[in-house]
């Protein structure tokens, strides 16, 4: 063989299987997928309920990719200053550190799949727009 042997079997995550992590906002449901499995890398799903927006976060040191699976929703940033919308089959790139809203004003549900730049996912939620982080 021409390649190292693989470190671990294939994982797969199911559906229904998805358990709700932290950095919860009213109306967000965040659930991890595949996490703390392999360096540098994880996935989540969230999930927002029409008419809700997440606190005004970032996640640190990781770079997040987003990609729309359900619904459409917005990624507001720069302050609040800048809108990118998404629908299904979009993607966006989040930086790290860009302090961020997810939004859906819509009524439907909005569903994304997440994929970070970290073993686990990091989200920090700010008192608001260049915040300091939010107590617990």
């Amino acid at each position: 063989m021409s390649h190292p042997e693989p470190t671990q079997p294939v994982f797969s995550a199911r559906a229904s299987e998805l358990k709700q992590s932290g950095g919860q906002t009213e109306g967000m449901i965040r659930s991890n997928a595949i996490v703390d499995k392999c360096e540098g890398i994880c996935a989540t799903s969230m999930l927002a309920k029409p008419h809700t927006a997440s606190a005004v976060h970032h996640h640190g040191e990781q770079d997040t990719i987003v990609y729309a699976v359900k619904g459409r929703g917005s990624v507001v940033s720069e302050g609040g200053k800048k809108r990118v919308d998404l629908e299904p089959g979009d993607f966006a790139l989040i930086p790290a550190y860009m302090e961020h809203q997810e939004v859906n004003d819509g009524n439907e549900d909005v569903i994304w799949t997440i994929v970070r730049s970290g073993r686990i996912p990091e989200v920090v939620n700010l008192t608001g727009w260049n915040g300091e982080p939010a107590k617990g």
